[in-house]
């Protein structure tokens, strides 16, 4: 059993006196000060709503350390030093590592309350107990024989603690909850024999019982708090797996029992408006709802028919999104100006390229948002349409009653538009609308997907569209990739980057190689993977006189290529290594999305 290393005069608990014994000996505060702070404390503490760990009320002081290198002493600080101090691991407790559900029946949440603990891994012969009171062990013995395990005992901030007693807990019994009520367990559906007669009684858990209510609740929140993009929910044949994407990267989060799951997605298609008997086939649908915080979001939902049940995945839209500006995005500046320039002209095509998820929409709606002003109509025809903004009128492509993207265009044409929308280029009447549409005076955005900048002449040739009218209305064309930059809080210079990975990147471009770069570490704030966020990569060619000449019948996309890089383009892994110069993300992330160049 692990806990705190003897030590002389051992405490009985963590208590104020303790703690700033403690910081005196270590130099963190000075003798001159350690009385008015020690009052300030006792004040906070004794003014506290409820009970208070005296480290939460150390840190409300927002004390500086006296020792190098001066940091606010935040809970998080405190905490890791309270953990050195006792000689116990220090965690930050990641929501998205810990099995809720098995550590949940370790104890039950009163006890977890009353001394402030929380399971966080069960091990086959060890119980990990996160606690922020190291002196407070009279619960080890009873525990340790319970769970017939160890107790490894780890030190974590006791704010931390609290949220996620009240909420592993209450979520674990919402899911133990909604099992039982649907009648099965995991060990008759081993059974195909009893699978079928459980399916004769059809018993399924209601998607507005209240169980399920607050699991989808909290699914929500939860991955609102951990800046996810999207929710996948995916049936197995034993359970269902929750995973999100986070900076681009999927997470497993959570199993549920199978039932659970599919009463969730009964719950989210029913809030989505979208038919609940209907199975067979995939849907789409939307919600609008806010963050704990009041913040408004968007969830575009879409379901798919599998072996095992329907797959839902929700993808999460951030208003906040709309209104960055292109620097904030990840445009250099002079790739701004040029593409503000392109989107200030009166009339032609613009079009934006990349695989799905590069983020191509969010791109869009910004230039659309900054050119949507009272006096310009700015029009969408879009499938589905992703953020609804009040700025734009929208129109959402409906298959089921013959309404086509280029049936969409057309009727937009009658709607006097200044600016159009189409959501994607996908066929050639398509097309041939938005060049109708840019003829006839019109400025058009669209997307494609290809791979680079120029790929996408040969795509619209390749569709039918005459070469002649492309000439004519094609004014620019962007290709972007989306790339994970570093954690601020932790990356670390890593010297020069070595010769053959940067030729790899730079090739024969003309670039000096940066003196130093830097490498992902990995902190509680970026989870421990040292990335945070993600930013832009845009290869951005203007059609000039001279790439126009090229769209010929049989065009020459080495031409067109070599053309747009003597008109000004960079191309995306140039742009990747221009991020990588700056320190803002690793040869590698440029690497992996990446074409090498031509």
């Amino acid at each position: 059993m692990q806990t705190a290393a003897p030590a002389k005069n051992t405490p009985q608990k963590l208590d104020l006196q303790t703690i700033f014994s403690w910081l005196l000996a270590d130099g963190i505060v000075e003798k001159s000060t350690v009385k008015p702070h020690f009052a300030q404390a006792q004040g906070i503490l004794k003014n506290a709503v409820g009970s208070m760990h005296p480290l939460t009320a150390v840190a409300q002081c927002k004390i500086v350390s006296a020792r190098a290198p001066h940091r606010l002493l935040t809970l998080d600080v405190l905490s890791e030093w309270c953990a050195a101090k006792v000689n116990l691991p220090w965690l930050r407790i990641d929501p998205l590592k810990i099995d809720f559900t098995k550590v949940a029946d370790v104890m039950s949440a009163t006890y977890a309350a009353r001394f402030n603990i929380l399971p966080v891994e069960l091990k086959p012969d060890a119980l990990v107990v996160a606690t922020a009171d190291p002196f407070r062990t009279e619960w080890q013995d009873e525990i340790a024989r319970i769970s017939r395990r160890r107790i490894d005992l780890v030190i974590a901030n006791p704010l931390d603690i609290a949220q996620y007693i009240s909420q592993f807990f209450s979520l674990a019994k919402s899911i133990r909850d909604a099992n039982k009520a649907s009648g099965q367990d995991l060990a008759l559906r081993n059974n195909f024999e009893q699978l079928v007669e459980l399916g004769k009684a059809n018993r399924q858990v209601d998607a507005n019982d209240q169980h399920i209510v607050n699991i989808v609740d909290w699914l929500w929140g939860y991955a609102f708090e951990q800046r996810a993009s999207d929710i996948h929910l995916e049936p197995k044949r034993e359970s269902g797996v929750i995973r999100f994407r986070i900076d681009g990267m999927l997470h497993q989060v959570y199993q549920v029992p199978a039932v659970v799951m599919l009463a969730m997605t009964a719950r989210i298609k029913l809030l989505g408006r979208m038919d609940v008997i209907e199975k067979r086939r995939p849907q789409d649908g939307r919600i609008k709802t806010r963050t704990y915080a009041g913040q408004e979001v968007e969830l575009r939902l879409s379901t798919m028919p599998t072996a095992f049940g329907e797959k839902l995945v929700m993808r999460i839209f951030d208003p906040e999104v709309v209104v960055k500006t292109l620097p904030e995005l990840g445009f250099p500046p002079d790739d701004a100006m040029r593409w503000d320039g392109l989107t200030r002209r009166p009339h032609g095509i613009i079009l934006v390229t990349g695989p799905t998820g590069s983020g191509k929409t969010t791109t869009l709606y910004t230039t659309l948002k900054a050119l949507a002003t009272s006096e310009v109509n700015v029009c969408t025809v879009e499938d589905p349409i992703e953020m609804v903004e009040a700025a734009f009128n929208q129109m959402q492509v409906q298959p089921g009653i013959d309404l086509s993207f280029a049936d969409g265009v057309r009727a937009l044409m009658r709607q006097d538009p200044d600016i159009v929308m189409i959501g994607e280029i996908r066929d050639l009447e398509t097309a041939e609308m938005a060049i109708q549409a840019a003829l006839t005076g019109h400025l058009v955005l669209s997307t494609l997907h290809t791979n680079d900048a120029p790929s996408a002449v040969m795509r619209l040739l390749e569709l039918g569209v005459p070469y002649y009218l492309l000439e004519a209305t094609l004014i620019g064309i962007m290709a972007q990739r989306l790339v994970r930059t570093l954690c601020p809080q932790c990356k670390a210079a890593d010297g020069e980057l070595n010769d053959a990975v940067w030729n790899n990147i730079a090739g024969s471009w003309d670039m000096p190689k940066p003196q130093t770069v830097y490498r992902p570490i990995g902190c509680p704030e970026c989870r421990q993977t040292g990335f945070r966020g993600r930013t832009g990569l845009y290869e951005l060619a203007v059609v000039t006189e001279g790439f126009s000449r090229l769209i010929q019948e049989e065009t020459d996309i080495g031409a067109l290529r070599r053309q747009s890089v003597a008109d000004g383009m960079k191309p995306l892994r140039i742009a990747g290594a221009l991020k990588v110069a700056e320190g803002v993300t690793t040869a590698e992330e440029v690497l992996k999305v990446t074409a090498a160049l031509i």
